[in-house]
C-alpha cells in the first residue's frame, strides 16, 4: 500500500528513478558484452601472432564460424545406435581389425592398419599434423575404383625431413631453377622443365619416392597437376568417410595389422575389393 502511495504521490520522480535504474542495467550489460568481445579479440590476435592456428580453428568451430563435417558425422546421439535392420562396419584401432556386421552376425572380417599417432611439425612451427584414425561414428560417403592419392602438404614435409632436404612450393605462373640449367614450371596439367634452347620436357607423373627435387629442395606441385596425383598408393579401391579419411587398399601389404598409417584405415587389396562389393553408400562406420 505504501509503495502504491509512493507512485501516486511521487509521480514523475518515481518513474524517473525506475527509468534511471533500467538504463543503468542496460549500460552494465553493454559494458560486460564489450569487455568480453575485447578479450576474445585479444585472445584471437595472440593465437595468430603465436601461429597457434590449430587452436584458432577450434575456437572458430565452437562459435559455428568453421564447419567440420567429420565432427558432424562422428558426434554421438540417440540416432547413432548400432542399426538392427541393416549392415554396418566396426573397426577396432587397438586390435587392428574390421568387422562388417548385420545385427550380431559377422558378414566379413579382416585385419587392418590404422593411424600411427605420430606428430609432424613443419619447419618454423607453422603447421602441425597428428596422424590418428578418428574415433566415433562415421558414414561411407562415396566409393572409388583405382583411386588416385592427392598427397597433402604433410607428405612433402615428411619426405623432405627424411631426406634432409628443404621445401619449395611451386605456384602456377612461377618457376623454380633446377641444377641442370632448366627451370621447373607448370603448363596445363603438367609440371615441365624448360631449357634455354627452347625444349619443354614434361616431368613424369607423381610417384611416391620419386618426388621432384631442385636446388636441394622438394618441390611441392600445385593441386590439379599430374605430379600431385599418385596412382597405386591407395590400392585398388577406396571407401571415403569424409575429411580425407577412408578405408582403402595399399601398395604395402606388410603394413597390415600395425599402427602405421597417416589416419586412414588400410586393408589388403583383396580385402578392400571384397568389402567394396558388399558395402553400400550410407553404411555407418563405428571406430573405437
Amino acid at each position: 500500500m505504501g509503495m502504491l502511495n509512493f507512485f501516486r504521490s511521487g509521480g514523475s520522480i518515481a518513474w524517473g528513478l525506475i527509468g534511471a535504474i533500467v538504463l543503468l542495467m542496460l549500460a552494465s550489460t553493454g559494458l560486460f558484452a564489450r569487455t568480453a568481445l575485447v578479450r576474445h579479440e585479444r585472445d584471437v590476435s595472440r593465437m595468430v601472432f603465436n601461429d597457434n592456428l590449430q587452436l584458432l580453428d577450434e575456437v572458430r568451430k565452437s562459435t559455428g564460424a568453421l564447419g567440420d563435417s567429420l565432427t558432424k558425422v562422428s558426434s554421438t546421439s540417440a540416432s547413432d545406435a548400432i542399426p538392427t535392420n541393416r549392415p554396418y562396419l566396426v573397426i577396432s584401432i587397438e586390435d587392428h581389425r574390421l568387422w562388417y556386421k548385420q545385427g550380431d552376425s559377422v558378414l566379413f572380417t579382416t585385419q587392418v592398419a590404422t593411424g600411427s599417432g605420430k606428430v609432424l611439425d613443419a619447419v618454423g612451427g607453422q603447421s602441425r599434423w597428428k596422424f590418428e584414425t578418428p574415433r566415433g561414428r562415421l558414414v561411407i560417403q562415396s566409393k572409388e575404383e583405382d583411386p588416385a592419392w592427392i598427397p597433402p602438404d604433410w607428405h612433402f614435409v615428411e619426405v623432405a625431413r627424411k631426406r634432409g632436404l628443404g621445401i619449395v612450393r611451386l605456384s602456377r605462373g612461377q618457376a623454380v631453377p633446377a641444377g641442370d640449367g632448366s627451370v621447373i614450371t607448370v603448363e596445363g596439367t603438367d609440371m615441365v622443365r624448360k631449357y634455354k634452347d627452347g625444349r619443354v620436357v614434361p616431368i613424369e607423373p607423381g610417384m611416391e619416392g620419386r618426388e621432384v627435387v631442385a636446388g636441394g629442395n622438394i618441390v611441392i606441385p600445385p593441386f590439379g597437376t599430374n605430379q600431385r596425383k599418385y596412382k597405386g598408393v591407395l590400392g585398388t579401391h577406396r571407401l571415403n568417410m569424409g575429411d580425407g579419411y577412408a578405408l582403402h587398399g595399399t601398395d604395402k601389404p606388410e603394413s597390415i595389422g600395425r599402427s602405421v598409417s597417416h589416419g586412414c584405415v588400410r586393408l589388403r587389396n583383396e580385402d578392400i575389393e571384397t568389402l567394396f562389393q558388399m558395402v553400400s553408400l550410407g553404411t555407418p562406420v563405428f571406430i573405437y
